[in-house]
């Protein structure tokens, strides 16, 4: 299970059984409660059986680490806390504006957008990651 972590929204996706291919699941849309939002992910990885969270991790464009990847950390070590699924973190930089991209090439007028985003960066981000491991 990949994840785009954000203030305001959580992408997800989920990839197949054998591991080949990423698919958007969800953009779940943060309460402010960082154990109530923990606990929903938890529960949602353990209902489809997930074996590792990919968390992406927006370096800023010179690699560097940013106050978003603090937050990201935060909310990773909290998942890592409250279940036994370890966490990896890849680079993500550039997800979003892939995703942005992927989403005006297939017509998705601009207000959807908004909606679909997040999953689909967390999905190319579960992609890279599957595709790396493959090489």
């Amino acid at each position: 299970m990949a994840l785009d972590v954000g203030n305001v929204r959580i992408g997800v996706a989920l990839s197949d059984l054998m591991g080949i291919i990423a698919n958007p699941l969800e953009t779940y849309t943060r309460t402010g409660d960082l154990g109530r939002d923990v606990r929903y992910i938890v529960d949602l990885a353990h209902s489809k059986e997930v074996s590792l969270f990919v968390c992406g991790l927006p370096l800023d464009l010179k690699g560097r680490e940013t106050e978003q990847v603090e937050k990201t950390r935060e909310f990773a070590d909290a998942l890592a806390a409250a279940c036994d699924i370890p966490v990896e973190y890849l680079d993500e930089r550039f997800t979003t504006l892939s995703a942005e991209r992927v989403l005006i090439e297939g017509n998705v007028r601009r207000e959807d957008r908004k909606k679909v985003i997040d999953k689909v960066a967390a999905t190319i981000i579960l992609q890279n990651y599957l595709d790396r491991k493959r090489k």
